[in-house]
């Protein structure tokens, strides 16, 4: 019977294992959401890929890992996308291909303490590269970065407040790199439990020193979450069914109500009898409310989904059109190249447009709310920029009524968790269909979630934070330390190099010929 070793050599079988070991991590994201499980996920995929006999080997393993891993986090797509998600799986895992090579590089073989050593560094590093750029909205945005899987741990969260969720994905990966070191890698054992007890004491460092949000006072905010309505006039039935949960509202003392991403589909300024409708229902309940229209609109061409404020007397002339779209399911990319997507899967039939800058609004008792729609709770910088500009609460529109059945609600979700952390302004996720969510200034759940099988509405009472956050102070610093450890290890590399090439052999010199043309013996 042939070892394992050998079954190997067959690179079909090595590339679906790499596949299968890279998509391993799906399970610490919602909804199984077994955040301990993400701190070992990727040891297989490091261990198979470190014992690459080649560097080119290393490259595949790493490229197959990532396609396992974009697949698996981006499965709910597939009912959207069809066999195209296996197309845009294999090209974004291509990202993966260099830190293939990276593992091979400081853990292949019997590396030497200061190598392994630097793996810690190095690795999740390039790690935190890969997530910055499939992170750039054209490329699908920051949808299943490893730290988010830490939605729900305190001491985690308290971390996402000093360097965001770049933070987290950074010491997630190292935990994964010397746990890894510590099964396969005995010469680098060392290295690798001090690197562990240097982690443990930063963290611990920070969690003592992070500022906490000092709660200073509370807001009632109301989510109107319709639920599914299918079908012919669906647009008209989801505006009746949000006109009659909202007027519930009434007498509730609420300062703000919120419908979820597109709750009316038709533009209010073509359809003033809807304004007014919306406007009465302000009145009533004495709050104002927060709609998103999906229309094309009267004032200019195309079609925007679009945040708009309505108060007692109508439209308060407060907008935000959504800034970054959904790839494929709002726009198609090189439509003229890529448009055959809409023959295969349910990808966007007409493009929307974006907006071109964030907004935030002042409701009524002076509340100022930073709207964001849908995908945009994915993009800590936009949430960052909203804090920046004194937004007291982040409120995202959503709206994942194609994925019902899927991962994709639970997913979604919980990233408001994290923007809440990093802010340390609280949250207001409202969808149409599920799954409903606020999160307090610490990123702490408050209340209940309303789950895909509700049509209700439900009232929130919301704490109030300011200051400054370190994310929001200073960014994803994070990222830049990556870039410097890459850098300086890019630096060595070419120094050890040089050395290498100046100390090396030297040239043969041919033997001197005797007059008879003969070589010279020495010593004779």
């Amino acid at each position: 019977m042939r070892n394992f070793g050998d079954w190997l050599v067959s690179p079909w079988r090595r590339s679906l294992l790499a596949a299968l070991a890279g998509a391993l991590p799906v399970f610490a994201f919602p909804a199984p959401s077994l955040w301990w499980f993400a701190y070992v996920a990727l040891v297989p995929w490091i261990l198979l890929t470190r014992s690459a006999p080649t560097g080119r080997r290393a490259v595949y393993d790493g490229w197959f890992g990532g396609l396992g891993f974009m697949l698996a986090v981006h499965s709910w797509l597939v009912p959207s996308l069809s066999v195209f998600i296996v197309v845009i799986a294999g090209l974004l895992g291509v990202l993966w291909a260099p830190w293939g090579w990276l593992v091979r590089r400081f853990l292949g073989g019997v590396p030497s303490p200061r190598r392994g050593g630097a793996a810690l560094l190095v690795l999740p590093s390039g790690w935190l590269m890969v997530e910055l750029v499939r992170s750039w909205q054209g490329l699908g945005g920051p949808w299943g970065l490893l730290g988010s899987t830490q939605w729900q741990v305190e001491p985690a969260l308290r971390l996402a407040s000093v360097g965001g969720v770049w933070l987290l994905s950074f010491l997630v990966v190292a935990v994964n790199v010397a746990v890894a070191v510590l099964v396969a890698v005995r010469e680098v054992r060392v290295p690798a439990v001090a690197g562990l007890l240097a982690t443990t004491a930063a963290t611990s460092a920070a969690w003592v020193w992070s500022p906490r949000p000092d709660v200073d006072g509370h807001v009632r905010i109301a989510v109107v979450q319709p639920g599914i309505i299918t079908g012919e006039d669906s647009d008209v039935r989801r505006f009746d069914r949000e006109e009659q949960l909202t007027r519930q509202l009434a007498g509730q003392n609420v300062d703000l109500i919120a419908w979820g991403e597109s709750s009316v589909g038709f533009d209010l300024g073509k359809r003033p009898d809807l304004a007014r409708r919306v406007a009465a229902l302000s009145k009533e309940t004495g709050a104002d409310i927060l709609v998103n229209v999906d229309a094309q609109r009267s004032d200019k061409p195309g079609i925007y989904k679009s945040s708009i404020l309505v108060g007692p007397k109508g439209l308060t002339g407060d907008r935000y059109d959504k800034m970054r779209l959904v790839p494929f399911g709002e726009y198609i990319p090189f439509r003229s190249l890529l448009g055959w997507a809409t023959s295969v899967g349910k990808a966007a039939g007409v493009d929307r447009r974006h907006g071109t800058e964030q907004v935030v609004m002042s409701v009524g008792h002076g509340l100022r709310v930073g709207p964001l729609v849908c995908f945009e709770t994915a993009f800590p910088d936009m949430s960052r920029h909203l804090a920046q500009d004194g937004a007291d609460v982040l409120l995202a529109q959503s709206s994942t009524s194609s994925f019902q059945n899927s991962w994709a609600p639970e997913q979604h979700a919980t990233l408001a968790a994290l923007r809440a952390a990093e802010t340390g302004r609280p949250v207001v996720h409202a969808t149409l269909t599920g799954v409903s969510a606020v999160y307090g200034p610490s990123g702490q759940r408050i209340g209940s979630w309303l789950g895909t099988n509700k049509s209700t509405t439900q009232v929130y009472d919301v704490p109030l934070a300011h200051g400054i956050t370190p994310s929001v102070r200073y960014g994803a610093w994070p990222v830049g330390m990556a870039l410097l450890v890459l850098a300086a290890m890019c630096a060595g590399e070419g120094a050890q190099a040089l050395r290498l090439r100046r100390t090396g052999p030297r040239p043969l010199v041919p033997p001197a010929r005797t007059v008879h043309e003969s070589p010279a013996r020495p010593g004779r």
